[in-house]
């Protein structure tokens, strides 16, 4: 017994000096407990003392990029300028409701880098300096949103060939009441000046002259684009970029969403960066404003691995008559320099050289395409093209283009809309997901979140109503409406110029033919291309 008491006794005399110990590793264990709850009661209580999640700033931008391998790459976050500390919002939030958008700007706006408030009052040291230059006669729904989302994107001057609707009196004093913008009506005076282009005496635009419809504007836009480079140069921009009403830049890759950022980040010796071009995919047949409607869209072959590409062509195309409903060859911005010339509507050149250009590997060029079925009739209506396969030839350079123009021609009502559903609305919720699935169409938001929360703030209304309230002078409203009724005029590029007579063209010298729009590769290139 008492050999067993000796035996324990180191026992108990072991476990006595060991309580201290034990008590300090405990206190230890919860003050390292403690502390991390305590920050982070203290952060949430920071984080929504501003009045909770009707704080717009606690939104971020939802967009999708690309992921290498083409897997799925329809979740991706990024968050506006300003904001890159503050946590996401699903996308399921964002489709749950069709007023989930216009929520995220109800109490306060969000900040960007490049703009103090919504008021867009650009800092005239901000580099580099970016312009847009269009040619456009769409309505201010259109205008007013495609405007102001490149202006938070960074842009500041906006070059605004107008004709049409935008050309009336109405419109046009809207347009010109903006800081940063010019607009240039389509006069005889613009028409004269025109006429003397040197572009009339070189080869690489003479194939699209004296012809109507798509190619009298291919034409009418590289004339336009080579007087905004001279009004580019004049207005000290560094990069010129040009881009319909009916496109928006989506600068993916960018810390900000900032199409500056991105410009700025390009190497000095690259004369032309180039934005491959996503195509809207609609889901529904009665899209009324398809900037803040349409999410998805299907991605540009040159952001695609080909296999995947090649692979899922048919169920991607749907029996139209390629990949993509109208181009595919995206479009390019170009350092403002000497001897800049366009090169079409998709492409710039140089008279003395030919320009090194790269192509963006994840930003792109969202074009909203037939996104509402009155597209069909509206540019119907701007033709006069009979409805034969073989007419439409020679109006329209797109074999989608010229089979949508014969259907809105020549069927009902019901039959249009009926081709519409089937040609290019994704109604088929299980090929949807599989395309999705795959990489081919991808969801991008943060368009449709900047420009809600820019009409939600009252920006499009406070530059209407501001514009109304000024007081145009008799002689200036009267020129409005010369240069409104001038817009009716003859265009240059019609074929009575031709009698004129133009003197031979001179062919430059490693000069190829303009760039016109382009379909992307069909699935008799698939034998042919290689993975980069």
């Amino acid at each position: 017994m008492k050999s067993m008491l000796n035996h324990r006794a180191p026992l108990i005399s072991s476990s006595s000096s060991s309580s201290p110990t034990n008590s300090f590793i405990t206190r230890l264990l919860l003050l390292l407990t403690l502390l991390p709850v305590s920050l982070a009661c203290l952060a949430f209580i920071l984080q929504w003392r501003g009045g909770g999640l009707a704080d717009p700033a606690s939104a971020s931008v939802i967009s999708s990029t690309s992921v290498p391998g083409g897997g799925n790459s329809d979740l991706n976050h990024e968050v506006f300028p300003g904001m890159e500390t503050v946590s996401s919002v699903s996308p399921k939030a964002h489709q749950s409701s069709s007023s989930d958008c216009s929520n995220l700007a109800r109490s306060s706006s969000p900040s960007f880098p490049y703009y103090g408030d919504w008021n867009f009052g650009v800092d005239s040291n901000l580099k580099p300096k970016i312009c847009i230059t269009t040619s456009t006669s769409a309505g201010l729904d259109q205008i007013l949103p495609w405007m102001f989302y490149h202006k938070v994107l960074g842009v500041s001057t906006f070059f605004l060939f107008v004709e049409g609707k935008a050309a009336t009196p109405t419109i046009s004093k809207v347009l010109e009441s903006i800081p940063g913008v010019k607009v240039i009506y389509r006069t005889k005076d613009l028409e004269e000046k025109q006429a003397k282009s040197r572009i009339w005496n070189e080869t690489w635009l003479s194939s699209f002259f004296y012809k109507p419809c798509n190619y009298e504007l291919f034409v009418k836009q590289s004339l336009n684009m080579e007087m905004a480079i001279v009004m580019a140069r004049e207005a000290g921009m560094d990069w010129i970029l040009h881009l319909d009403t009916d496109e928006l830049i989506y600068p993916a890759g960018t810390r900000e969403h900032s199409l500056r950022r991105l410009l700025l980040d390009v190497p000095p010796n690259v004369d032309m960066v180039i934005f491959p071009n996503y195509e809207s995919s609609v889901e529904r047949d009665d899209i009324k404003d398809p900037f803040t409607e349409v999410s998805m869209f299907k991605k540009n072959y040159d952001h695609l691995p080909k296999d995947t590409y090649f692979g899922m062509y048919k169920e991607a195309t749907r029996n139209n008559p390629n990949y993509f409903l109208t181009y595919g060859n995206g479009k390019s911005v170009a350092r403002v320099q000497d001897h800049l010339r366009p090169n079409g509507a998709h492409r710039w050149h140089n008279y003395m050289k030919t320009p090194n250009e790269i192509k963006l590997e994840e930003a792109a060029v969202l074009h909203y395409t037939y996104a509402k079925f009155s597209d069909l009739t509206s540019r119907r209506d701007r033709c006069g093209c009979k409805p034969t396969k073989e007419d439409v030839k020679r109006c329209f350079m797109l074999d989608f283009d010229r089979s949508a123009f014969i259907i809105a021609s020549t069927a009902t009502e019901e039959e249009m809309l009926s081709w519409y559903r089937e040609h290019v609305v994704w109604g088929d919720k299980e090929v949807k997901t599989k395309l999705l699935r795959k990489g081919i169409l991808t969801r991008i938001y943060s368009p449709m979140v900047v420009i809600q929360a820019l009409k939600e703030s009252g920006v499009f209304s406070a530059v209407v109503s501001s514009a109304s309230s000024t007081n145009l002078s008799k002689k200036n409203f009267l020129a409005s409406m010369h240069k409104s009724n001038s817009s009716r005029s003859e265009s240059l590029t019609s074929k009575d110029k031709e009698s004129q007579g133009i003197s031979a063209r001179r062919h430059l010298l490693g000069a190829e033919s303009a760039v016109p729009p382009l379909s992307p590769p069909g699935m008799e290139h698939a034998g042919l291309v290689t993975e980069d």
